[in-house]
């Protein structure tokens, strides 16, 4: 007898706090819809042990890279390793984040169960054939955006692990603009044991918020800080589940080289900046992200200060913004 397909919310409040088991994946009977397939390869990218070599294409051209992910006392340990150009690695050692900030005793949702929480909100979910990428059989699944506010995806799931082999990044006119490809990939399996949850964390309490974001886009509950920066520079993470922006606030000194106001474009990245003044201070704003530079110009454009800090804002600042995206779109 088949098991029925469990949705993501029916993790358990015990599991929820000790940490999710990873044979789940596999009792489960195979997904068959759009959204059991994405719901399968969020947790499948958490428990699944591999190496694997990767291509990424995007506006710098082809890289290679070298892909690890390791398990080790219930906390995940991730190396991404650039294999051609300058020697650049990325690592993570982390535990299954959790939807959003908590108050008191509260306990937020899992990652995963948040994003499928409100996915259908903002994104349409379909399955479109097979494909065979990297040797091995892959089930084509297409995220399209309902609004003009974040970019579409196309991904290929292995069909056994429901692991991401492929990904494409599409603009809101369907133009790619980064593909990324698993090449070869070593027997993947998946981890006997739980990996942790990660701990409930408290909001913090800032003198700005943003006016305004995207619908669907919430605050992530992550550690933000840095020993380079100290307390100087504030960052925030907003989400909406598969696309993300980040924002900073840092004051403006002969020390701090500043952003010029307006549209900067960092390969499939945009960044949106703002000079204004708070509680007497010059301070720079910068809205970033793989997103729609329309959408950030009007995050930063409408971030919530004292009224103070509203009245000594710079007009001009924002003007230039608007005026820095309009060139760039007409650009060819």
């Amino acid at each position: 007898m088949a098991l029925a397909w469990p949705a993501s919310s029916a993790l358990g409040e015990e599991e929820a706090s000790t940490g999710y088991d990873c044979q789940r994946l596999v009792e489960q009977a195979a997904p068959t819809t759009a959204s059991e397939w994405f719901d399968r390869s969020l947790w499948a990218s958490h428990c699944y042990v591999f190496k694997a070599r990767a291509v990424r294409i995007g506006s710098d051209g082809v890289r290679t890279l070298a892909l690890t992910h390791e398990i080790q006392d219930g906390v995940e340990h991730e190396v991404a390793r650039f294999l051609d150009g300058e020697p650049v690695m990325f690592e993570r050692h982390g535990r299954i984040g959790r939807g959003a900030w908590s108050s008191g005793d509260a306990k937020a949702q899992a990652s995963p169960q948040a994003i499928m929480a409100r996915l259908n909100d903002h994104y349409r979910l379909s399955l479109t054939g097979e494909e065979r990428i990297a040797g091995r059989t892959a089930i084509r699944l297409d995220v399209e955006p309902l609004d003009d506010m974040r970019f579409g995806q196309r991904l290929w799931l292995d069909k056994n692990t429901s692991l991401p082999l492929k990904q494409m990044l599409l603009d809101t006119q369907g133009r790619v603009l980064e593909t990324f490809q698993i090449t070869e990939i070593e027997q993947p399996s998946v981890f006997d044991g739980r990996i942790d949850m990660d701990r409930g964390r408290t909001p913090p309490d800032d003198s700005w918020q943003p006016g305004w974001m995207p619908p669907g886009f919430v605050p992530q509950p992550v550690e933000t800080g840095s020993a380079l920066h100290a307390d100087a520079v504030h960052h925030r993470l907003y989400s909406d589940g598969i696309s993300s922006l980040s924002m900073f606030l840092e004051p403006l000194s002969p020390e701090r080289p500043a952003l010029s106001p307006g549209l900067h474009r960092l390969g499939i990245s945009y960044a949106a900046v703002r000079h204004l003044t708070l509680e007497g201070k010059p301070m720079q704003v910068v809205a970033m992200g793989e997103m729609p530079p329309e959408v950030l110009i009007k995050v930063v454009e409408q971030v919530s200060l004292s009224d103070d800090a509203q009245n000594a804002a710079s007009s001009d600042a924002v003007d230039h913004v608007v005026d820095s995206v309009s060139t760039l779109q007409e650009a060819p």
